[in-house]
C-alpha cells in the first residue's frame, strides 16, 4: 500500500479523498483510501460522480468519538485511477471491490459499519446480503436498488443515460446543464461548496455517470428481494427532497426489512452533506443502540 502526500491533478481530484491518503490495490484496480481516527471501522461509500471527500466533515467529527472513518474513491473518481479491470461502474462491481477492501482495512473477524450513499448504498446493501456476518450494521443514505424497476423507472434511467452520454461526447451545453442538475441533487445550503466542486468536474465524470445509470436498468440491480431477508441492523437516513431516488418509491422495500430504522432529513440526496448536524446525531444514537 503506497501513501500519497500530494493530491492528483484534475477537477475530479477536488471531490475525492484529500492528501495524505493511501493507494491500495483491490479487485484488479487501484483505489484511493483515507483513514481517520481509531475505533470501530466505518467504511464510507460515495455516490457516483462524488468522492470520499463527501465524508470529510463527518470524519472530522466522528474520528474523535471512537470510530475509524475509512473513506475511499471508487475507480475513475476522486483520486482513484480508472478501473484497470475494464469493468464499468455498477453497484455489483463496487460490492465486488468491497470483497477485497475489507480484509485490507479490517482486522480478522472485525465487523465494520458500512455507510453508503446512492450507488454506494446499493453496493453496501448488496455486499451485506452476500456476507451478513462480515458487517456490523448499515447506514444507507438514499440508496439505489430498492425502488420498483417499472416503466417509470426505466424511462427516467433512459433519459439520464442519454444525458450523460451527451456529456461523455463533449456536448457544449452539458457543463451548464449539469450544474443546474446538481442544484436539484444537492439543494441544501450546507452542501453548496461541495456541489460547486462536483459541478465543475461534470465533463470529467460524465462517462462514469453514464455507466452507473445504465447499470441500474439491469435485472441484477433490483435488491428488494435480497434486502427483505437481511437481518442486520440498518439505519436509512433519507434526504426527503430527493426527486430521483424518492423515499415514496423505496418505502415499501425498506419497511419489509426486519431490522430497518428510518429517519428523514433535509436535503435532496445526501443527509450527511445537507443536514450534517442532524445526521451526525442520528448516526451516534444508532451506534449507541448497537452497543447496548
Amino acid at each position: 500500500m503506497m501513501t500519497i502526500e500530494d493530491s492528483q491533478p484534475g477537477r475530479r481530484a477536488a471531490i475525492g479523498v484529500q492528501a495524505p491518503y493511501a493507494l491500495l490495490e483491490a479487485g484488479g484496480t487501484g483505489l484511493a483510501l483515507k483513514r481517520q481516527g481509531a475505533g470501530l471501522p466505518v467504511i464510507c461509500l460515495h455516490a457516483t460522480g462524488h468522492g470520499g471527500r463527501d465524508f470529510e466533515a463527518f470524519a472530522k467529527v466522528m474520528a474523535t468519538k471512537g470510530f475509524e472513518i475509512i473513506s475511499l474513491d471508487w475507480p475513475g473518481q476522486g483520486a482513484s485511477p480508472e478501473d484497470a479491470s475494464g469493468q464499468g461502474a455498477s453497484a455489483r462491481r463496487y460490492a465486488d471491490l468491497l470483497e477485497d477492501v475489507l480484509p485490507l482495512v479490517c482486522a480478522p473477524g472485525q465487523q465494520p459499519i458500512l455507510l453508503g450513499n446512492s450507488i454506494g448504498g446499493a453496493a453496501a446493501l448488496e455486499f451485506a446480503c452476500r456476507h451478513p456476518n462480515r458487517v456490523r450494521a448499515l447506514v444507507l443514505c438514499n440508496p439505489g436498488g430498492l425502488a420498483p424497476l417499472d416503466a417509470l423507472a426505466r424511462g427516467v434511467i433512459g433519459l439520464m443515460v442519454k444525458f450523460f452520454a451527451a456529456g461523455a461526447r463533449g456536448a457544449n451545453w452539458f457543463p451548464s446543464a449539469f450544474g443546474l442538475y446538481y442544484r436539484l441533487v444537492l439543494p441544501a445550503a450546507p452542501a453548496s461548496d461541495h456541489r460547486a466542486r462536483i459541478a465543475a468536474a461534470g465533463a470529467e465524470l460524465a462517462p462514469i455517470l453514464n455507466q452507473a445509470w445504465d447499470s441500474f436498468r439491469g435485472p441484477g440491480s433490483d435488491l428488494r428481494t435480497a434486502a427483505s431477508g437481511l437481518k442486520i441492523p440498518v439505519l436509512f437516513a433519507w434526504a426527503k427532497q430527493d426527486q430521483i431516488v424518492a423515499w415514496s418509491r423505496s418505502k415499501r422495500a425498506v419497511l419489509a426489512m426486519p431490522n430497518a430504522e428510518v429517519e428523514l432529513f433535509r436535503g435532496g440526496h445526501a443527509a450527511f452533506l445537507e443536514d450534517p448536524d442532524a445526521f451526525n446525531a442520528a448516526f451516534e444514537a444508532f451506534t449507541r443502540r448497537l452497543a447496548a
